[in-house]
């Protein structure tokens, strides 16, 4: 209905109060569509949850990667972690309040107890939270505080340390 719309001269602005549209969200299909159709798309700049938490962690920013969610089940979610463990770029997800302790978990299971992490939380609302610390650390306390396991949530992971090759020469 909204390419008809478009095809038919008129204005569409897709808005979200959530964040950036598109970005780990299933609107790309209408941009996908719109362009296909030779629809010009012009982006408007505005929040976007992972690069306003990425400016304020204190990680490495030069380099990052975001992931998005994670499964919500722990195999594949464990799997998921497995698979980006060893990368030196600063690792980027969101993750669901009701799932924010298992994953930090499955973190520190995965990544080990000392990596750092900073949890940030309804940012730019009332309740923003940023809060770092190692897995370890972190896990305890939004174990310990059920208010850190609401709102939209942003996991930042510094990255793996990077190994020294070994001179056989």
């Amino acid at each position: 209905q909204l390419i008809a719309r478009l095809l038919a001269g008129e204005d569409v602005a897709l808005i979200s109060d959530a964040g950036t549209p598109l970005v780990s969200d299933p609107g790309y299909r209408l941009v996908r569509s719109a362009r296909q159709q030779g629809i010009r798309v012009v982006p408007i700049p505005g929040a976007c949850a992972m690069i306003a938490a990425l400016s304020t962690a204190g990680l490495a920013s030069d380099r990052f990667a975001f992931e998005g969610f994670l499964p919500a089940k722990q195999v594949a979610r464990t799997h998921q972690l497995e698979s980006v463990a060893g990368d030196a770029r600063t690792l980027i997800f969101y993750e669901a309040p009701h799932r924010i302790l298992e994953t930090l978990q499955d973190m520190e299971s995965v990544f080990g107890a000392e990596r750092e992490v900073v949890v940030a939380r309804e940012l730019t609302k009332t309740f923003e939270t940023i809060k770092g610390g190692s897995l370890a650390e972190m896990v305890a306390w939004v174990a310990a505080d059920s208010n850190q396991q609401r709102g939209e949530i942003v996991l930042l992971v510094q990255g793996a340390p990077k190994q020294e090759n070994a001179d056989l020469s």
